[in-house]
């Protein structure tokens, strides 16, 4: 829908006369209620009085502040004294609880996983074929990721997978174990 001069004079009118942006688009046929208060705005027509608003002569004028009145206390001193905190220490100090799960090694050399030798490459040395697990911290000078060969859309090689994938099954018996 195009703004022609005729639908622009009209829209002017309907706005002088008070009708809303809604009444002004459904009259107009064509256009959105968004549409016509954006037209408005680029027309910078004039703004309405919001509903159920006063005039600013019928305004009661605001009340002036009250003459301050005398403090019927004592003003405290604004100098605080500095107040020392005791910190338990040593054997007074609490104690948080955990546990600590312990990996059972024999269980993971039970199973026929052959732990790969590390290829130590850099990021940019990476393919769709290599194992993408990082190795060390990404902020010293050592870190490399395994690159080993990787399984079919995976992007860790067979022993990283089994790192990083656990079954449902076996997270469920080690969280029932900790219950």
């Amino acid at each position: 829908m195009n703004w022609t001069d005729e639908r622009v004079e009209r829209l002017k009118r309907l706005w002088a006369e008070g009708l809303s942006a809604s009444q002004i688009a459904a009259q107009l046929g064509g256009v959105s209620r968004n549409a016509v208060i954006g037209k408005v705005h680029r027309l910078n027509l004039p703004g309405r009085i919001k509903a159920g608003g006063t005039s600013a002569a019928a305004r009661t004028p605001k009340r002036t502040a009250p003459a301050p009145r005398a403090p019927a206390y004592t003003a405290r001193p604004n100098v605080v004294p500095a107040r020392t905190i005791g910190r338990p220490m040593g054997a007074t100090a609490v104690k948080e609880d955990f546990e600590i799960e312990a990996i059972n090694a024999t269980q993971l050399m039970t199973t026929n996983v052959v732990v790969p030798m590390a290829r130590r490459l850099v990021l940019t040395e990476l393919t769709e074929r290599t194992c993408k697990w990082p190795v060390g911290d990404p902020l010293k000078d050592d870190f490399h990721f395994c690159g080993a060969e990787s399984c079919d859309n995976s992007p860790y090689c067979k022993y990283h997978a089994r790192l990083a994938y656990q079954p449902v099954t076996e997270r469920r018996k080690s969280a029932a174990a900790r219950a």
